[in-house]
């Protein structure tokens, strides 16, 4: 079975709840208290989001986090590589050298294929075509 990981699932649903509120600045308590998930955790994402450059942070007594870019300009493979790395099914698929069986491997093009396939499906889906698809949530529901 090919996952993404637990923590890029839950960092999809904390940019999600920043993308429910364009232009506002939201403390990790409030992200934490919108999307259900543990203090840490949210913390540990929103840090991992920033460095990635896909969230702004804010500090001082109004401060929190932001979208750095639009909704719509942020794909859900760009959340997921923050979290997890580059996308791809095998080493191969993400370009990395050293497999003893290179030169010779039959299937290796082939698993390219699938990775690239999959990286420009999560390339072709932006935060906010994952909001337009979601029910609209009360604050304090569960997402």
């Amino acid at each position: 079975m090919i996952r993404v990981s637990r923590l890029a699932d839950y960092a999809s649903v904390v940019m999600a709840c920043l993308a429910r509120h364009p232009g506002e600045v939201l403390p990790a308590a409030q992200v934490g208290e919108e999307t259900r998930l543990e203090a840490p955790t949210v913390s540990k994402l929103l840090k991992q989001l920033a460095r990635a450059g896909l969230v702004e942070s804010f500090r001082g007594a109004t401060g929190g986090y932001r979208l750095a870019k639009s909704a719509q300009d942020i794909s859900l493979a760009e959340i997921v590589e923050a979290l997890d790395g580059p996308i791809g099914l095998t080493e191969c698929s993400v370009g990395h050298a050293g497999c003893e069986r290179q030169s010779y491997c039959s299937v290796a093009r082939d698993w390219q294929g699938v990775g690239a396939a999959i990286d420009n499906a999560l390339r072709g889906v932006s935060l906010a075509d994952m909001l337009r698809r979601q029910p609209v949530r009360t604050h304090g529901a569960r997402v």
